[in-house]
Formats: structure tokens, sequence, C-alpha cells
């Protein structure tokens, strides 16, 4: 699979109980291997001292949070780069579709047509149900620099501005996919994080049998709060496919303005 889709084909609840089950299993297993140990070594006197090994588990769950944090933040930082990049869509369309004023009747209505459809593609390309996309985008896009094409060479010089504005619709499509398909979390930090998370867990576990204490909810809260973290992360870092997603009322408005403009 590839690194950029590393949670996208599973459902966010698939993904929270999974790796709520993984945690609780590191702690059992931590838990048991330190009980197993500690009766075996009993007979010797040659019991595992809690204190250093608690010092230890406190900094592994430390650095386990501190990643997380640094985790967190790569999502979010993705996340508003898709808002802005959404925002910087709606404004490129918007003024290429006001300086299409400045062509002749006939191309200027077949512009606002494109942008239109255009627009309707990107509705259906976020998995909008209202969307009805009639073309693919790079369709689109082909057409309308076949009409500023066509502008330009009626009148060299005559439609820079719309020529320009043309030029960043695409920039700002390639600049929203970019951050929207290419900007996740790659699949190799996630694998490693796993692998801090069962570890950490897993010693926590071992301190609770070092200590000899019972199986404490304490442990489970720990193992339901890491698992929340992780769960939010990947829900954030799967636009399209999560619960949390940039909201795009923006686009939706754009369209409701260009199809009141369109014959």
């Amino acid at each position: 699979m590839h690194e950029s889709l590393t949670f996208a084909s599973i459902p966010i609840l698939f993904v929270f109980i999974g790796t709520l089950a993984l945690s609780l299993l590191s702690v059992e297993v931590g838990y048991r291997w330190a009980r197993n140990k500690q009766a075996r070594a009993a007979a010797e006197d040659q019991r595992e001292k809690e204190a250093p090994v608690g010092a230890m588990v406190g900094a592994t769950l430390g650095l386990l949070a501190f990643v997380l944090a640094f985790t967190f933040d790569m999502a979010s930082d993705a996340f508003h780069a898709r808002k802005l990049a959404l925002f910087q869509e709606v404004s490129a369309i918007r003024i290429c579709h006001q300086q299409a004023g400045v062509l002749p009747a006939a191309q200027r209505d077949e512009v606002r047509k494109i942008l239109r459809n255009y627009v309707e593609d990107r509705l259906h390309w976020v998995g909008l149900d209202q969307a009805r996309s009639p073309a693919s985008a790079n369709a689109l896009l082909s057409r309308l620099w076949g009409q500023a094409a066509i502008a330009g060479t009626a009148s060299p010089g005559g439609y820079d501005v719309f020529l320009d504005s043309v030029s960043k619709v695409v920039a700002a499509r390639d600049e929203r996919e970019m951050v929207r398909e290419r900007s996740r979390i790659p699949g190799a930090f996630w694998a490693t994080l796993y692998l801090m998370l069962i570890l950490s867990l897993a010693s926590m576990g071992y301190h609770g049998g070092v200590a000899g204490t019972v199986r404490t909810p304490v442990m489970v809260a720990v193992a339901v709060s890491f698992s929340l973290i992780i769960v939010l992360i990947a829900d954030v870092d799967s636009p399209g496919h999560g619960l949390i997603n940039v909201n795009q009322q923006p686009m939706v408005e754009l369209f409701r303005e260009l199809t009141a403009f369109t014959p």
C-alpha cells in the first residue's frame, strides 16, 4: 500500500478498536512477563527492584508522548495547509470567472461554463454527493487552456490578465492536490510510532508486575488515552476518509455563484 494511504481504506472506528486492542495486549503481556519473572526470582531472592524500572518506564512513556505531540503537529500543519489550499483555489477560480468578462461574448460564456463544470468536478473529487461531475479536471483545464490560447492568439497582449488568472487556477489545483494526496505522514513513521506504543505500554505493564500490584484501571486509562490520540492523528491525516475534514462550504458557495452566471 502506498504510504500516503496508510489509513485511507480503514474505517476510523476499526483503527481505534485495533489500536486499543494492541495497547491493552501490550500492557497485559508486559504485566504477565514481570509477574512470572518475579515468581521465579522469588525462590532465589533475586526479585527485580521497582524503583529503577519505574524510572525507565517514565522515560519511555515521556518519549512516546513527545513523538505523539510531534506527529500531531505534522498532521495539524497538513490540515491547515489543506484549508489554505481550498481558499486559494476558490479565490483563483472566482477571479478567473470575473476576468472572463473581458472576452468576446461567446468565448466568455464558454469559459464560465467550463469553470462551473470544473468547480462541480472539485466537489465530486472531495466526495460530496450533491456533485455529479460531467468531465475530469484535466479535461476541463485543457479546454480552459484552449480558450486562453484562442484569446491570446486573437489579441496578443490584450488578455494578459485573463491568461494570468488561468495560470493561477492551474497552480491552485496542483497545490491543493499536493497537500491533500501527497502530504501525509509517511508509513515508516507510523510503523515506528506503533512500535514505540507497544514497547512503552508493555514497559508500563511490566512495571506493574514488578511492583506486585493487581491490574489497575489506570493502565486501561493510559492505553485508551494513547489510542485516542493516535486515532485522532490518523483521522486528521486521512482527508476524505474520517470524521475530521476541511469544510467544503466555500467551494459549494462558489458553485452556486457560478451556476447563477452560467447560461
